[in-house]
């Protein structure tokens, strides 16, 4: 049996869908992030081509939970039937304290009814998210029960993955999706796994190049579409990849993070074009507005690499510098509205060098960088 955390529709489309597909006798047990309602474990799955719909009801999940169901988690998590947790819970969940003490309690329970090993395998957009949330887990099972922590050390394993699949805000029970799948994943399975890898999923000893490639591919050219298209009027993917002004500081960011990627130029060049072809999906109505949402958790990692390699190698990265512009314009009114509770202390930034120190101070004394983003904003440097 597989717990899951994070009961929302990328889950439905991605985890959910691959279990239901390998069907080998995989149950899930899902849980809501907060929320006190758990909906129906069924639901209806759309595939949105460019022309046509594939409906399908994928069953692999046998029950839901409200997360505020602590003794349910703990319950199941410690079932020795569990072999695996998964998690979708965004990337600012695992800079909180709720869900790694989450995690601990869950684990604490296993340890004490002695269910055995165990597999955390988090799917969220952070490089390395499977040694993230190793150490966020560690540290909070630290502060409890030291003992905990070094059970943890012995029995767990951190599986880290990259994964993909636009899947819009949709209403419940249908949750609406593209055609296009990809699940990459590196660690160990110590008490097995459904076979993932008959339907698709990849196993690989080292993830990270593929993490990278989403990341700043697809994730960082989102990012700016989001910034950028929603300034300009714009309200889907679709309608800002289509847009000139878009589409040439879409290329100029590929270019860059292309560079910097440590993959085949034909690979890349590949995911570029299959990009493009995904988003020009009109049938896929994917909201500005919704990628928009939390970019000081996003732009940290969807960006910056790709900056610190262009600087390390004396190259002034535009299409990086006009991502971090466009989206201090937007913590300042531009497009879409702001949804995103760390953003108050990067709007309170004017210039380039303020906006860099509080991103990376190493940054704001690259005075040439800063030179060319206060260009890009139009204001004097300081």
């Amino acid at each position: 049996m597989i717990v899951h955390l994070g009961l929302g529709n990328f889950f439905r489309a991605h985890q959910a869908w691959y279990t239901a597909e390998a069907n080998d006798g995989w149950d899930i047990a899902a849980f809501t992030g907060r929320s006190a309602h758990a909906p129906d474990p069924r639901y209806k799955l759309v595939t949105r081509g460019p022309e046509t719909d594939d409906v399908s009801w994928p069953d692999a999940i046998r029950e839901t939970h409200p997360g505020t169901d602590t003794a349910a988690w703990e319950r199941l998590v410690a079932d020795r039937e569990t072999a695996i947790v998964t998690l979708t819970v965004t990337e600012k969940a695992y800079a909180g304290e709720d869900v790694p003490a989450r995690l601990a309690r869950g684990l604490a329970a296993r340890k004490d009814r002695g269910s055995g090993p165990i597999a955390i395998v988090p799917c969220d957009n952070l490089p390395g998210n499977g040694a993230v949330t190793r150490r966020v887990v560690l540290r909070s099972a630290r502060r409890t029960d030291p003992a905990l922590a070094g059970w943890i050390e012995e029995n767990v394993s951190f599986v880290s993955t990259m994964v993909d699949r636009i899947t819009p805000a949709s209403t419940a029970p249908e949750v609406v999706t593209e055609p296009y799948h990809e699940w990459v994943l590196q660690g160990d399975f110590p008490a097995g796994r459904p076979a993932w890898d008959t339907v698709g999923a990849r196993f690989v000893d080292d993830v990270l190049p593929h993490e990278q490639r989403k990341l700043w591919l697809l994730n960082g050219g989102h990012s700016l579409l989001a910034y950028v298209g929603s300034a300009r009027g714009l309200t889907t993917v679709a309608e800002a990849v289509d847009d000139p002004e878009c589409r040439a500081r879409l290329e100029t960011w590929w270019d860059e993070a292309a560079a910097a990627l440590p993959l085949p130029a034909g690979e890349v060049r590949d995911y570029r074009a299959a990009l493009v072809e995904r988003w020009q999906n009109a049938r896929i109505r994917h909201l500005l507005a919704q990628i928009a949402m939390d970019g000081s958790q996003k732009i940290p990692v969807r960006v910056l690499p790709v900056l610190r390699w262009s600087r390390e190698r004396e190259s002034l990265p535009h299409g990086a510098i006009g991502i971090l512009a466009a989206w201090l314009r937007h913590l300042h009114g531009a497009g879409a509205p702001v949804d995103d509770t760390g953003a108050a202390r990067f709007a309170a930034a004017t210039t380039a060098r303020e906006l860099l120190g509080l991103l990376d101070p190493a940054l704001a004394a690259d005075d040439g960088l800063v030179a060319a983003l206060d260009d890009e904003l139009g204001v004097s440097s300081r």
